[in-house]
């Protein structure tokens, strides 16, 4: 095991999903190829979703946790007292055979003395290879991260096994409307993908994305079929597609609530106005209240993301002053100043 996973995406161990999830996001946006300028994304980022697969994954977390903690019994097989081991992967922490049980399963193939093996010819046809080519009938490997069911003798399924590829997550980013008028974009994401010598590597994949209206940031579009390929002719795995909305200066998401900011005349909150604000919502009359100052919010109720149950649009007023880049503009502020004596630091 390179690396501990919870240093990975930089969570304690007692982290929660929600917490997981949370850091996950975080350094998808400061790690993702597409965005990111440190020198080592691809291979970051790699990490990190592997890291989040498992660990979001209570079957695979609970694998993980105990390898942690008894990392003897999955450094690879050990030949004490003629005791096989092998790390199961997706069923549990592992497994140990003893020589006769490993001649019982291949039907006496392999040689005696020493706990060794027979080479091409061993008793009961022998065994040719090492114990890699031997766990290799068990799963996808020993030592690794082999998985399947079992079978009648209760040891893991041989060729003859088809096993269903794993889910796989990745986070997007789009602009606030899309929560409101829905959309269908095209992204090409960097996902890690098992080649056909069961080994990881990083594939290019650009998909057609149906994003439906009222979507909460957080929430997730499922893509049957998009995920890591079957074994022995399984069926994919999923692609599980989490949505982020794009903040900027003038807009925010938080939940369901999205948060604008308005730019007022310094007599439109003074005086008060009705003014139009065009929104992810719609264009939208509002009353500015009379004598309003920098940072008053505005709740319109409903105008939120149009999920099930909507959430609310809060205007955030920000009062901005002309320019005085000219000497009528000048004239008049020497005039505000003479005539209403305002002094904003009197307490």
């Amino acid at each position: 095991m390179d690396k501990n996973y919870y240093e990975v995406l930089g969570v304690q161990r007692g982290a929660s999903t929600d917490e997981i999830k949370k850091s996950y996001r975080k350094l998808v946006r400061k790690y993702h190829p597409d965005v990111s300028k440190e020198a080592d994304a691809a291979d970051q980022m790699q990490q990190i979703n592997l890291a989040y697969e498992t660990l979001t994954d209570d079957s695979k977390r609970n694998e993980y946790n105990q390898m942690l903690d008894h990392p003897q019994g999955f450094a690879g097989a050990g030949n004490a007292g003629n005791q096989y081991q092998y790390y199961r992967g997706q069923d549990g922490a592992g497994q140990q055979f003893s020589e006769e049980d490993l001649r019982r399963a291949f039907g006496g193939g392999f040689g005696s003395g020493g706990g060794g093996f027979g080479g091409a010819t061993g008793a009961g046809g022998g065994f040719s290879g090492n114990f890699e080519d031997l766990f290799g009938q068990f799963g996808t490997g020993f030592g690794g991260n082999a998985r399947g069911g079992r079978g009648q003798s209760g040891y893991q399924g041989s060729a003859q096994q088809s096993y269903r590829g794993e889910d796989q997550h990745a986070s997007i980013e789009v602009d606030i409307r899309v929560a409101y008028e829905g959309a269908t974009q095209q992204f090409t994401l960097q996902m890690p993908v098992m080649n056909a010598s069961g080994q990881q590597e990083i594939q290019r994949k650009t998909l057609q994305v149906k994003i439906p209206k009222g979507m909460k940031p957080g929430q997730q579009i499922r893509l049957s079929g998009q995920g890591q390929a079957g074994f022995n002719g399984g069926a994919q795995g999923d692609l599980y597609i989490e949505i982020q909305y794009r903040n900027t200066e003038q807009l925010r998401v938080e939940g369901s609530d999205v948060y604008m900011t308005v730019a007022i005349a310094p007599w439109e909150a003074a005086l008060g106005d009705s003014i139009d604000v065009n929104t992810p919502a719609g264009t939208v009359s509002v009353k500015i209240p009379e004598g309003s100052q920098t940072g008053r919010q505005l709740r319109l109720k409903g105008k939120g993301i149009p999920a099930k149950e909507p959430g609310n649009l809060q205007l955030i007023l920000q009062v901005v002053l002309p320019p005085a880049n000219n000497d009528a503009a000048k004239a008049l502020y020497r005039q505000m100043a003479e005539t209403m004596a305002f002094n904003p630091r009197a307490s």
